[in-house]
């Protein structure tokens, strides 16, 4: 509020001049002359000097009532800056694919929302190489991503792990070898393919068999792409997709084999078998990506503290 503004709203309290002014920490005279300045301007008289104590007349009653408004309205700004800081309002951008939204990111917004139900969350869904200049251009508020060269590219933070395994369809013939090394939906679920003695799998078992890939620019298309070429392999790609879950989904109605994520298993039964390879490339690291700005918003803050050292790998705690 003004100074001038606040000079008047002291003397409308005090109903005079003398007590405002000592108030105020201000000499009389100067009280009134800066109080004089307004009514000069506004030409007319705010309070009826004649009556003691002091009294408003129409014009000062209507000049308190406007400085009331403005008192509120400040009011009005400082809570919401405070519910701001409180994390009882405002907004959060996320951008991820749709198996780190659905798979990852769902079960903690689900989780941040009940404990902060006044911040709006937003999803952006796209494909992997597309993440990376959304944030740059602050379309959204942070990302996940394993790419190195995008991690490089912002502030970055830990947030999981997950292992890359062959998905064959259990109506594909395998040779023996293959089948005794071949794990289940239960045991995925059960963290068996990390144990230090499962089984890895031989990928020249797999030659003959049909391929669902995702499409390039994915960060798992480059990573199989790279795995093909230690291997000396050239697949039969059946299809092309662009999401990991569809290509998944399709692997277990048995379109093909594909390369998935352990994040997606999660029925026991699922119509496939799966396989842990031999290649350290198909362990993933997830970072949350964040832009480089002086200031973070309190809605990020909070997220962030609130996934630090939770349950990342996409189950309801």
């Amino acid at each position: 509020m003004e100074q001038d503004m606040e000079y008047i709203y002291q003397v409308y309290r005090d109903q005079s001049f003398s007590k405002a002014a000592e108030n105020l920490f201000m000499t009389q005279p100067a009280l009134s002359l800066a109080i004089r300045r307004v009514e000069d301007r506004l030409g007319a008289e705010l309070f009826d000097r004649s009556r003691r104590p002091l009294r408003l007349t129409q014009a000062g009653e209507a000049y308190i009532a406007a400085i009331d408004r403005i008192r509120q309205l400040e009011k009005g700004l400082v809570q919401e800056i405070e519910d701001l800081r409180n994390l009882e309002t405002g907004t959060l951008r996320i951008g991820g694919t749709h198996f780190l939204n659905s798979y990852v990111l769902a079960p903690l917004a689900v989780g941040f929302s009940q404990r902060y139900p006044g911040i709006h969350l937003e999803f952006a869904e796209t494909s992997s190489d597309r993440l990376p200049p959304l944030l740059k251009n602050h379309d959204v508020d942070l990302i996940l991503s394993c790419a190195p060269d995008a991690v490089e590219q912002f502030d970055h933070r830990l947030a999981f792990q997950d292992h890359i395994l062959l998905a064959v369809p259990q109506t594909f013939p395998l040779a023996e070898p293959a089948l005794h090394a071949a794990l289940s939906g239960e045991d995925i679920i059960a963290a068996r393919h990390l144990r230090p003695d499962c089984p890895k799998a031989s990928f020249s078992w797999f030659q003959d068999l049909d391929f669902l890939l995702l499409t390039p620019g994915n960060n798992l298309r480059k990573r199989s792409d790279e795995f093909f070429s230690r291997e000396g392999f050239v697949p039969k790609i059946k299809m092309e997709l662009s999401q990991l879950v569809t290509a998944y989904r399709l692997a277990s109605c048995g379109m093909g084999c594909t390369f998935t994520s352990d994040h997606l298993v999660r029925t026991f039964s699922s119509g496939l078998r799966f396989f842990r390879l031999q290649d350290l490339h198909m362990d993933r690291t997830f970072f949350v990506l964040l832009s480089k700005q002086n200031y973070t918003p309190f809605a990020l803050r909070a997220f962030l503290q609130y996934a630090e050292g939770r349950n990342w790998n996409g189950w309801i705690e």
